[in-house]
């Protein structure tokens, strides 16, 4: 499964793009922000996150840029199942690409495809509580906070961190003008 918009292209990760994932999701900045991300993250973490074996049905991507010369690693984004067996968004950006929509722009491709594809009803997220920039990717993508936290493990950080929870109802969203 792949996915284009007017800038990206979603697609899986092969093993080829080891390098450039390790360089990208082991910085830092971008792992402490995500709950199943440990530091350090090297070559040999991310062949194996390449390699394993994924949910058929859900669909995981590295996001690349497709404009302005060769495509460039910005980030990644899928579905999985959480702790309740809903599908769940999850998604991470280079820090070098903050700040540009890429996140809210693959997300939306995501969610047409959650809908419209998929038929999945309804998708949860959340971040945590000391990320607000992914608080309000989620806001623009149609997810409602559900008024409650969870207390989630942070590998990177090696600690237990508050975390806000969302939800959305993706037959009340409209397909995305920008998922081509």
């Amino acid at each position: 499964m792949f996915a284009r918009t007017d800038r990206l292209l979603l697609r899986p990760g092969w093993l080829e793009d080891a390098p450039a994932l390790a360089a990208a999701i082991g910085d830092e900045a971008v792992a402490s922000k995500l709950a199943r991300v440990p530091l350090p993250y090297g070559l040999a973490e991310a062949e194996a996150y390449l390699s394993r074996q994924q949910d058929p049905l859900l669909p995981d991507f590295l996001i690349f840029t497709r404009t302005r010369g060769a495509p460039r690693l910005v980030g990644g984004i899928g579905l999985f199942r959480d702790i309740a067996g809903e599908a769940e968004l999850g998604y991470w950006i280079a820090r070098d690409y903050w700040g540009l929509g890429f996140a809210t722009e693959a997300g939306r491709a995501v969610i047409d495809l959650a809908r419209d594809s998929l038929r999945l009803p309804r998708v949860v997220s959340g971040h945590f509580i000391d990320n607000p920039a992914s608080g309000r990717v989620l806001r623009k993508l149609g997810f409602r906070p559900v008024g409650r936290y969870a207390s989630r493990h942070n590998l990177a950080r090696d600690t237990i961190l508050p975390c806000a929870l969302y939800a959305l109802d993706t037959m009340e969203t409209e397909a995305s003008p920008l998922a081509a």
